[in-house]
């Protein structure tokens, strides 16, 4: 048994609008709050019509305000978009108001396309080679202020804000190691490195001021329902989503579909299937089955699962069912 935790893109699904975006978030998060999950983490991306969770740190307010005991935070803040001193701020200013409770997951990578990536005024390919420096001078500006300090990140200074690495590459487990911090991988999407990053993340970890020995979390899509076919059903809005994005078609998230094999050509499936084979779908039965051989792959001490369900009431149930599978630690 291990933590489960929960990623949420806030998705626009088609038919709705943004605003029914954060309601259903704040929904998800109260249900996975009464039932022990963990965490329940946003992940900031740009210029995409299904994803709503933008501005990351003001939608991390939302669901801190609408619940008062899971953790929150990001899953992640791509750093590269922003100074270490306006994060700072910005994850100060959240764990003053729900202290004890805010994480921060950085990423290196922009989280949209280039072009989105060059209007976030950022030079992308500076801000992606000072990833390091950049974690160190935020992990500086949450530290509690030297005497004649001049640049305070006020809130932010003092906080002590955990910090986390987020990745999907080598690169990723070399640095959370080398400074010590707790690693979440985005097998979920990215799953070809999860076994090498995560055993090279456990060899080389260096201990640190803030965690004494690896700490790894693995992401997994998911969707679970009373049947395999319903799960299967639901899931097919994520596989879409997939083949939209490697098509450069840009919209909401879309409804389910009854049959994929007249949306997606032999190799999109192949590609996809590929891509999502983490993914934990079908019944409780089903589920528990593929969960479980995932945590005993990679030994991971905590799951985080994102759930791109089109119907809330579907995404709801999936959660609940998610909480019922033997490998669920139930978090007070």
């Amino acid at each position: 048994m291990v933590p489960f935790s929960i990623l949420d893109l806030s998705p626009v699904a088609e038919g709705s609008t943004i605003r029914q975006s954060f309601d259903s978030s704040r929904r998800m998060a109260q249900k996975a709050e009464e039932l022990g999950y963990n965490r329940f983490w946003l992940a900031e991306h740009h210029g995409m019509p299904g994803v709503a969770s933008a501005a990351t740190s003001v939608v991390i307010g939302h669901i801190g305000a609408a619940t008062s005991r899971i953790r929150i935070g990001s899953g992640g803040v791509m750093l590269p978009n922003h100074s270490p001193l306006v994060i700072a701020e910005q994850f100060g200013t959240l764990e003053a108001l729900f202290p004890g409770r805010v994480d921060l997951g950085l990423g290196r990578a922009p989280g949209t396309d280039m072009r989105t990536a060059q209007a976030l005024r950022r030079n992308m390919e500076a801000g992606a080679q000072s990833f390091p420096n950049d974690i160190v001078e935020l992990q500086h500006l949450f530290s509690p202020a030297d005497e004649g300090q001049i640049i305070l990140a006020v809130p932010g200074h003092g906080a002590n804000v955990p910090i986390w690495l987020l990745g999907s590459s080598l690169y990723s487990a070399h640095l959370a190691a080398m400074l010590g911090l707790p690693y979440a991988f985005a097998s979920h999407f990215a799953p070809d490195s999860l076994l090498d990053a995560v055993a090279i993340y456990r060899e080389r970890f260096t201990p640190s001021a803030t965690l004494d020995k690896p700490y790894v979390m693995v992401g997994a899509m998911g969707s679970v329902a009373d049947t395999d076919e319903e799960a299967q059903y639901h899931f097919t809005s994520a596989q879409q989503q997939f083949v939209n994005l490697r098509r450069n078609v840009r919209g909401p998230f879309p409804r389910p579909r009854k049959d994929m094999d007249d949306f997606w050509t032999p190799m999109e499936k192949l590609n996809v299937e590929h891509t999502l084979r983490y993914a934990v779908v079908g019944s409780p039965t089903t589920a528990e089955a593929k969960l479980s051989q995932f945590i005993k792959d990679t030994e991971a001490d905590e799951v985080i699962i994102s759930m791109p369900i089109h119907d809330i009431e579907a995404r709801l149930k999936s959660v609940e069912l998610f909480a019922t599978l033997p490998s669920f630690k139930k978090v007070s």
